[in-house]
């Protein structure tokens, strides 16, 4: 049997690190990880569109997790799944896809995907599509499939009661899809699955099915999409998705985008900053601190996860030249600081754009001081010095340039 770590920190960092939920406990789950048995996890995409994007890296990154912990990983391309269409979170049904949209949209998602997961080495991530056995049901194979389902069940599902409240139709193809994504697990025979929380149904659909049919349990983790408090995702309709296809320079001004209340998420969803850390970062939001200085570090650190620090490095340089073009001199004076994180007032005093600390407080509260044509008026707000550095602005002419 292949050799697996039992690493109890390690374990413990996979089990709470941008989880939402584990069925069918987070107990169970630790003490089957704790047994040093290999065990095969799973996360299945369907290619609705051409690109992977910063969603699908989310649920990635625990899915590496479990393949640097020694477990055996599947990759599963849905490109049958995808010509059916999945109902989940649609107020309205999809549009059906061909074989040939579904081929061509999936091309280059192994790719997309080696920035994350590992298909090489001793233990490869296995790439595979289920077509090689959904494509070869027949009618008599459905049947038995759907008897293991009450219409009750899948009538539980929110965006199917939300229909029916609005006199929207229910297609019976949309009902076999969390059929068809169950028989996924049993086909493969998979111990777990890994996917976004609004993926609960479909996955437990799995989960329900491989305990009739093969009497094996199915562990099922789930994390939470990227949204702000009012539910606002990241998305396509937004406008601020971001793409594996996207330059650095986008993923930056991407995130930038963002709203602010999508920062403590985003910290907690793509970043491996502990959640003490985290939860600084928000209460030095919630008490008035600049969001923007942390959502640059944000930025930052998710181009660096994606593309490498060079390219983060380049991507910053470019969002603050864009951004600060217009009242930039073509010289500008630089001040170097002991450490990247320093307060506001006390950057404007040794770099003497102020002769004192109630000369800078003042200028502050009047809104006379920029950061990377940003105006501050919080005067105890806390600086980050970014590698590229960090522009401070007094008035219309007078700047110094903060470097670690």
């Amino acid at each position: 049997m292949p050799k697996t770590s039992t690493d109890s920190a390690k374990i413990d960092w996979l089990l709470k690190h941008a989880v939402e939920n584990i069925y069918p406990s987070k107990e169970a789950f630790k003490k089957r990880l704790l047994s040093g048995e290999q065990l095969t996890f799973y996360y299945g995409i369907d290619p609705t569109g051409p690109t992977l994007h910063l969603g699908h890296m989310i649920t990635m990154k625990k899915l590496a997790e479990l393949q640097k912990l020694g477990h055996k990983i599947i990759l599963l391309i849905g490109d049958f799944t995808a010509m059916i269409g999945d109902p989940t979170d649609k107020s309205a049904t999809r549009k059906q896809l061909t074989r040939e949209q579904v081929l061509e949209n999936c091309k280059r998602y192994k790719k997309q995907a080696a920035c994350i997961l590992d298909f090489k080495g001793k233990n490869p991530v296995d790439l595979k599509y289920n077509s090689k056995w959904l494509a070869k049901m027949n009618f008599a194979d459905i049947v038995d499939l759907a008897s293991h389902f009450t219409v009750q069940q899948l009538l539980e599902r929110d965006m199917f009661e939300n229909r029916m409240k609005e006199s929207k139709p229910i297609y019976m193809h949309e009902f076999m899809y969390p059929l068809m994504q169950g028989y996924d697990s049993v086909a493969m025979n998979v111990d777990g699955e890994v996917g976004g929380n609004d993926q609960t149904f479909n996955m437990l659909a799995g989960r329900t099915l491989l305990k009739q049919v093969k009497g094996k349990e199915k562990y099922v983790i789930t994390n939470a999409l990227l949204a702000d408090a009012t539910g606002k995702k990241m998305g396509k309709t937004e406008g601020n998705m971001i793409a594996l296809t996207d330059s650095p320079e986008d993923m930056y001004g991407k995130v930038m985008s963002w709203t602010d209340g999508m920062i403590v998420p985003g910290y907690r969803l793509c970043t491996d900053l502990p959640e003490v850390d985290v939860k600084d970062i928000a209460k030095k939001i919630e008490a008035g601190e600049n969001p923007m200085v942390f959502k640059r570090d944000l930025a930052y650190r998710i181009v660096v996860w994606l593309e490498g620090e060079e390219s983060a490095d380049q991507a910053a340089e470019h969002f603050t030249s864009i951004h600060s073009k217009h009242e930039l001199p073509a010289e500008i004076p630089e001040h170097k600081v002991s450490s990247p994180r320093i307060l506001l007032v006390d950057a404007l005093v040794e770099s003497r754009l102020c002769s004192s600390k109630t000369d800078a407080r003042r200028l502050i509260s009047q809104g006379a001081v920029r950061v990377d044509d940003e105006i501050f008026t919080d005067y105890d707000a806390e600086l980050f010095v970014e590698k590229t550095g960090l522009i401070i602005q007094k008035g219309k002419r007078h700047f110094v340039k903060l470097i670690v």
